[in-house]
C-alpha cells in the first residue's frame, strides 16, 4: 500500500528506563489493530523488545520501528531505550523523527535520563509532547509531576488529557479538547462517555487553561478568544499544533499504558497535530565541512540517509533509511557516492518490530528498511543518479565513557573475537574497538559497564571463546619543562665499503600545550645538504613517538636544527635519521622530561541525596569541581578529573548512587604528572620492557 508524504508522522518514544515506553508502543499497535493483543514486557513477547538480550534483561536495548495506521494516516513509531548505555539507539530516533514523545513516570517526574534526553531535544529544537504514565500506581500524582516538569524545564506544558483519580482509584482520562471521558477497560480498549460530575469542575479548570494556551498559538485565535471567551475544538487543535511546531508549548497527556488508558486521545493528537516531515530540515555537509539546511521534499530524484543498521539472523543485514527527497521503490537505482557503487533494493519495507512488511514505495519523509544491501551503512548517503553531489550530515554520537582491555586464549580465538567485535561496530556506532599502539592492548570502548558486558557476553556465547578483560592502561604523553641547550650526536659506522656518517646538533624547548611540534632549520652555510633534512625530521618524529620516560609519545616540543656535518661518501638519509634520534635523546636528558596525563571533562547527573558523596569522591580522585547546576531534585556536577581516576567510574558511580546516577565525559586537555604517581607509571613501563626482554 502506498502512502503520501502529507499523511506521515514520525515519532520517537523516549524517556528514562522503566517509565513504560515499550508497553505504551504495544498498546498503540493494539489500538491500531496491528496486533491482536498487547503483551507485557515481563512476558518477553512485546513487538518492539524482540531480541534475546532484551527478553532476558527485560529492557529495551535497540531502537525498534513500528508502523501503524490511525484514521487514514501512517504513524512511524520508534521505541528507544531509556538506559544511558544505549543512548546511540535513541540518537537514531532523534535524527529520523520530526518529533518526540517523552514518557514520564507519574510518580517520579523528571529523572536523570529525562533531563539528559530533554537537552538533546533542545539542541535539535525538536517538537515534543509528554505522556505521564502509570497513573494507576500508588503515589501517582498528576499535578505534582506536572509542576515538577514545569520547574525543571522552564517551559509551557499544556494538559490535553487529565486523569480521573489516581492509584487504585484511577478510572481513566478526560480529553479536554473533546470534553469527553475515556474509561479504562483492562485487557480491552477504552470506552468513551460523559465526564462524571465529580470531575466536572476539575475538567473545566484545565479546559479553560487549555483554551487560553491554544489561543496564543495564532493572532487570529487570540482575537477570537478575547471576543468570544472560548475556542471550538478545531481551533484548539490548530493553536496547539502551531505552538508545538514552534516549540512554544509542550502538550501533556496522561494514562496507564499497561491498562490501555489514554491511548485513543494520544494517537488522535499525534495524527492531527504532530508535525509532518515535509519541509522539515535535515542537513548536508559541504566539501569544506560546513553544514547546510536541506528541506525534506517530494520534488527531485531520491535521496536517503541510512540512520541505523542491524544484522538479523533470518533477514540478514537490514538498513533503516529516512527518505529526504523523492520516492524510493524496489527498482530505484541507489548510488553511494563514498563507495562509488550502485544497486537496486529490489524491495522496500516498513517494519513492525522484527516483522518486515513489504510496501510499494517509501515517499519523502518516510522511514523504512532495505535488506541485504552492499552499499548501505549507518551514516551513508544514498542517491538516485551518479551525478548527484550530496552528502547528508552524519549522526553525532557521544564519546564512550567506559573502556576495557581485552584478550583471548590463543591466536585463533583472538581472530574470532576481533572479527565478531568489528561486526558489532557496524551496528552500534557507540561501540569501538582498536589496537592501542602505545599500550599494545586491544581496547573496546562503549557507553557503560552494561553496554560492554552485553556485547562481550554475546560474542563469548556465540563464538564459544574465552574473553579476558582488564582496565586499560592510560595513554599518557610526555613533554619537556625547559630548554635543553645545544645537544649533539654523531652517527658513525664502518663495516667495509661505504660507511655511515652523520652529525646533528639541535636545541629543544617547550611549546604551548596542544601545539605538538615545530621544526626550524637554522643551519647556515650549507653544512648539511637539503636532501638530508627530511631524514633528520623523520628521526626526530620517531624519537618523539617512542618517548623518553615511559614509552609514551611526546608533544609540545619545538626543535631547532643548529648545525651538522656530512661526509661526501658515507652520509645518507638513514644516517642522518639515526643521528637525529641520538641528538634528540641527548637533548631530552637536559630538558627536564615530564609525563602528561589526560584530563577529562566530567558531567555527573545525580539525585540531591548523593551530592555530598559525589563531591567527596571527586576530591579523592584529584578532581576539580567547576560548578553544579540545581535541577530541582537532581544535580548536575561538572568537573575536570584525570582519566586514570575514571577508568572504573561507571561502576563507582553505580555503587555510590544505587544505580541512579549517570555521567558523560570527554577529553579536555593534558596536564603534567609528577611525584609518586609519575614514578609508578615509569616503573610500570620499565617492568614491562624488562619482561619483554626476558
Amino acid at each position: 500500500m502506498s502512502v503520501v508524504s502529507t499523511d506521515l508522522r514520525n515519532v520517537a518514544i523516549i524517556g528514562h528506563n522503566e517509565t513504560g515506553k515499550t508497553t505504551l508502543v504495544e498498546q498503540m499497535l493494539f489500538y491500531a489493530n496491528v496486533i491482536s493483543r498487547a503483551e507485557t514486557v515481563a512476558s518477553g513477547k512485546t513487538t518492539s523488545d524482540y531480541t534475546e538480550e532484551e527478553i532476558n534483561h527485560k529492557i529495551s536495548i535497540h531502537a525498534s520501528l513500528a508502523s501503524l495506521t490511525w484514521d487514514g494516516r501512517t504513524l512511524n513509531i520508534l521505541d528507544t531505550p531509556g538506559t544511558a548505555g544505549f543512548i546511540g539507539e535513541t540518537i537514531c530516533g532523534f535524527r529520523s523523527c520530526e518529533s518526540a514523545l517523552m514518557v514520564v513516570d507519574g510518580r517520579d517526574g523528571a529523572q536523570i535520563e529525562t533531563i539528559k534526553l530533554w537537552r538533546y531535544l533542545d539542541e535539535r529544537n525538536k517538537p515534543r509532547a509528554v505522556f505521564l504514565n502509570k497513573m494507576d500506581r500508588e503515589r501517582a500524582d498528576y499535578t505534582h509531576v506536572l509542576d515538577n516538569l514545569k520547574e525543571t524545564f522552564k517551559t509551557t506544558f499544556v494538559p490535553v488529557t487529565i486523569p480521573m483519580g489516581s492509584g487504585k482509584d484511577f478510572k481513566g482520562i478526560i480529553n479536554l479538547i473533546e470534553n469527553k471521558a475515556y474509561f479504562i477497560n483492562r485487557g480491552g480498549k477504552e470506552t468513551i462517555g460523559d465526564i462524571p460530575a465529580e470531575y466536572a469542575d476539575f475538567a473545566e479548570e484545565y479546559r479553560n487553561a487549555l483554551i487560553e494556551n491554544a489561543a496564543e498559538g495564532a493572532d487570529d485565535l487570540i482575537e477570537k478568544y478575547f471576543d468570544a471567551g472560548t475556542l471550538d475544538s478545531e481551533e484548539i487543535r490548530r493553536g496547539l499544533r502551531e505552538g508545538m511546531q514552534d516549540n512554544r508549548v509542550v502538550p501533556a497527556f496522561c494514562g496507564c499504558a499497561e491498562g490501555g488508558s489514554g491511548i485513543t486521545s494520544l494517537l488522535t493528537f499525534i495524527r492531527n497535530n504532530f508535525p509532518r516531515p515535509l519541509g522539515k530540515i535535515d542537513w548536508t555537509i559541504a566539501e569544506d565541512g560546513s553544514s547546510k539546511d536541506f528541506a525534506i521534499t517530494t520534488e527531485g530524484s531520491a535521496a536517503v540517509v541510512v540512520f541505523k543498521t542491524t544484522i538479523d539472523q533470518f533477514s540478514g543485514k537490514l538498513s533503516f533509511i529516512k527518505v529526504l527527497r523523492g520516492t524510493v521503490k524496489g527498482d530505484t537505482e541507489l548510488y553511494n557516492p563514498d563507495l562509488g557503487k550502485k544497486e537496486r533494493p529490489n524491495k522496500v519495507y516498513r517494519m513492525v518490530g522484527k516483522k518486515l512488511v513489504e510496501t510499494d514505495s517509501l515517499p519523502a519523509g518516510d522511514i523504512g528498511v532495505i535488506a541485504k544491501s552492499n552499499i548501505a551503512f549507518t551514516n551513508s548517503t544514498l542517491v538516485e543518479g551518479t551525478d548527484q553531489k550530496l552528502k547528508f550530515k552524519p549522526l553525532a554520537f557521544p564519546q564512550p565513557i567506559y573502556s576495557l582491555a581485552i584478550s583471548s586464549d590463543d591466536k585463533k580465538s583472538e581472530v574470532k573475537m576481533n572479527e565478531s567485535l568489528h561486526k558489532v561496530t557496524e551496528e552500534d556506532l557507540t561501540f569501538r574497538i582498536k589496537f592501542n599502539e602505545e599500550t599494545k592492548e586491544n581496547v573496546v570502548a562503549g557507553m557503560g559497564e552494561l553496554h560492554l558486558n552485553m556485547i562481550l557476553d554475546k560474542v563469548r556465547e556465540k563464538q564459544k571463546i574465552n574473553i579476558e578483560t582488564k582496565l586499560p592502561r592510560v595513554a599518557y604523553r610526555e613533554t619537556i619543562s625547559r630548554k635543553s641547550g645545544i645537544a649533539e650526536y654523531s652517527h658513525k659506522k664502518q663495516s667495509g665499503g661505504h660507511g655511515q656518517y652523520a652529525r646533528v646538533l639541535i636545541e629543544i624547548e617547550p611549546l604551548e600545550r596542544g601545539t605538538y611540534y615545530s621544526f626550524t632549520n637554522a643551519i647556515k652555510g650549507g653544512s648539511v645538504s637539503k636532501g638530508y633534512i627530511p631524514g633528520i625530521e623523520k628521526g626526530l618524529h620517531e624519537q618523539m613517538e617512542e618517548g623518553f620516560l615511559a614509552g609514551y609519545p611526546m608533544m609540545d616540543i619545538g626543535i631547532t636544527l643548529i648545525d651538522g656535518k656530512e661526509h661526501p661518501v658515507d652520509s645518507s638519509e638513514m644516517a642522518f635519521k639515526l643521528a637525529a634520534k641520538g641528538a634528540m635523546k641527548a637533548a631530552l636528558e637536559k630538558a627536564g622530561a615530564v609525563l602528561l596525563e589526560p584530563i577529562m571533562k566530567l558531567s555527573v547527573y545525580i539525585e540531591n541525596d548523593y551530592l555530598g558523596d559525589i563531591l567527596s569522591d571527586l576530591s579523592g580522585k584529584r578532581g576539580r569541581v567547576l560548578g553544579q547546576e540545581d535541577m530541582g531534585h537532581l544535580q548536575l556536577v561538572k568537573a575536570l578529573v584525570p582519566q586514570s581516576e575514571l577508568l572504573n567510574y561507571a561502576i563507582d558511580l553505580k555503587s555510590m548512587t544505587s544505580g541512579t546516577g549517570s555521567f558523560e565525559m570527554e577529553f579536555d586537555h593534558y596536564e603534567p604528572l609528577s611525584g609518586k604517581l609519575a614514578d609508578e607509571v615509569i616503573k610500570a613501563y620499565k617492568d614491562s620492557v624488562k619482561e619483554e626482554q626476558e
